[in-house]
């Protein structure tokens, strides 16, 4: 359980805009080399009315973000056979003869999922990224839904009051004691944004969520809330609402198709490619265009 109060910067705000020129331009997107993996997005859940809205939307943002990625997701299971599961897309790779795909699991943080997954991949020679947490992008998120309930500012100014704030907040996730002890980092970084105490909670660990909460009471807050750090798919609706209903707290949504987890999806991926490798010819070149002066 870990608590944070430390102000900070304003919430960034992501805006479309023109490019911009010379040394203070946005980076450009890197470019897939030739030949590379694909993605293969590994979702937690039976492909059911709950969990593919999420998982497609999350497609489309990777697929904006980064054209050149071809990706694809895979269910842990699919009852109606009417969606790919991880094992299918594997094997069906391995078939074709394509390089094993780059297997990402769209979890935020240690969840039971993974040592299956890791299995599953190592079986077919393939390996599995890091979960998608703990990471700024993930705090911004969190902010965002605890806004859209009327739970937190959209920015930190503290001009004005905001009656049904809350002034502590609990961040649920699920995945043990080992999620919650990584969800504490990504707590550190959301009660930097907010400037009120964040503990860290697992909504499968019975009493974990009401204890945080008597925590935060017990240290000032009366108007504690609920966020969950659970993209979806990974976590039980039912958890979610038993953990409002015990406590008596307000929720905010789960994190859903928010842009920054398909951000995170697409960056994870990217950091496992191999370096390109640089033709010397175009270093020399580099090499040899004249230095602008200081």
């Amino acid at each position: 359980m870990s608590t944070a109060a430390i102000p900070g910067a304003p919430l960034p705000v992501r805006t479309p805009g023109s490019r911009a020129r010379g040394r203070h331009r946005r980076p450009e997107r890197p470019e897939i080399p030739s030949g590379s993996p694909a993605l293969l997005l590994a979702v937690p859940a039976t492909a059911g009315p709950e969990a593919r809205p999420i998982v497609d939307e999350l497609l489309s943002i990777v697929r904006g973000e980064q054209p050149g990625i071809e990706i694809a997701a895979g269910y842990l299971a699919d009852e109606s056979g009417e969606a790919p599961t991880v094992a299918d897309l594997l094997a069906m790779a391995a078939g074709n003869g394509a390089p094993p795909p780059v297997v990402v699991p769209l979890v935020p943080g240690p969840h039971g999922f993974l040592e299956e997954l890791n299995a599953v991949a190592a079986a077919a020679g393939s390996g599995v990224t890091d979960p998608l947490g703990p990471h700024p992008l993930l705090a911004e998120a969190v902010h965002v839904r605890l806004s859209e309930a009327g739970l937190a500012r959209a920015d930190r100014a503290r001009l004005f009051a905001i009656a049904t704030s809350a002034d502590g907040v609990v961040l649920t996730t699920v995945g043990g004691e080992d999620a919650a002890a990584a969800a504490g980092i990504t707590g550190v970084l959301l009660a930097a944004r907010l400037a009120v105490p964040v503990v860290a909670a697992a909504l499968d660990v019975p009493g974990s969520v009401a204890a945080a909460v008597e925590h935060l009471k017990a240290t000032g807050s009366e108007r504690p809330a609920l966020a969950p750090l659970v993209i979806g798919p990974e976590a039980d609706s039912e958890l979610l609402a038993a953990a409002a209903e015990e406590t008596g707290c307000p929720s905010a949504a789960p994190l859903g198709a928010y842009p920054t987890v398909g951000q995170l999806i697409a960056s994870t991926y990217l950091a496992v490619l191999p370096a390109p490798v640089e033709d010397p010819a175009e270093a020399e070149a580099a090499a040899e265009e004249p230095q602008p002066e200081q």
